[in-house]
């Protein structure tokens, strides 16, 4: 007797954007050993980063940091991608991935543009000369907004999040280290919480774009009322 194959369900979008991922995790390790730097190319910084180019607003979310990185940011698109695909119909749910990826990395961009004018006054610096402007700390904020980049599908994850929050808010799950089920609803805004407090809060040696978490669910909610979506009543 043949067993089925565990990726014999999924649907063609949220195959073909795991498959993608991996290639391109696998491609920027392999370049990286010969001394090519996807990363530079491939991540997306600020936009007035002599780094920034505009392809990067979409090809950051195929770029990840490390093996937990994109382990994570995976195995939450193949729990919860095909249910989002198989309810907003393949078309729809790539539109939405991208749209919410896009969103994500907008957001960051906005909070960094604050960050910047409440240093320096404008949004921009002229000639990249950091130091007329600031003191030390100034400097080194400046310095990480300017050189650090973003990068992983995290933010359209996180649309995917809440798109499973807001159509199926009742199912109940487990998590981990928690002993009991947990309503989706009850548990994304959790993330979403958790997200704000990182965001708000800066933390020191906190490296992760919280605010690009937050864009994507925050374009996915947008989204998917501006598409007047609705919630299936006969799913569990």
């Amino acid at each position: 007797m043949n067993s089925q194959s565990p990726f014999a369900n999924i649907p063609p979008v949220v195959k073909n954007l795991l498959i993608i991922n991996v290639l391109f995790f696998i491609g920027t390790y392999i370049l990286g050993r010969s001394g090519i730097n996807l990363e530079l190319y491939l991540s997306c910084f600020y936009f007035n980063s002599p780094f920034f180019h505009p392809w990067q607003i979409v090809s950051y979310m195929f770029m990840h940091a490390n093996i937990q990185h994109i382990f994570f940011n995976m195995f939450a698109l193949f729990m919860f991608g095909p249910t989002i695909e198989y309810t907003l119909g393949s078309k729809r749910f790539l539109q939405y991935y991208f749209i919410t990826g896009i969103g994500a990395v907008i957001l960051q961009m906005i909070v960094q543009s604050a960050e910047v004018h409440a240093i320096i006054g404008t949004f921009t610096i002229p000639n990249l000369n950091f130091g007329p402007y600031v003191n030390l700390a100034g400097f080194e904020k400046l310095k990480d907004i300017y050189s650090t980049p973003i990068l992983g599908a995290s933010g359209a994850i996180f649309g995917v999040l809440l798109a499973f929050g807001y159509l199926f808010p009742n199912v109940e799950m487990m998590v981990l280290f928690i002993p009991m089920p947990i309503k989706a609803k009850y548990l994304i805004a959790g993330y979403i919480v958790i997200e704000l407090i990182g965001g708000f809060g800066q933390f020191a040696g906190d490296s992760v774009a919280h605010f690009a978490h937050l864009g994507g669910a925050l374009f996915g909610f947008i989204i998917l009322k501006f598409w007047r979506v609705q919630r299936p009543n006969n799913f569990y």
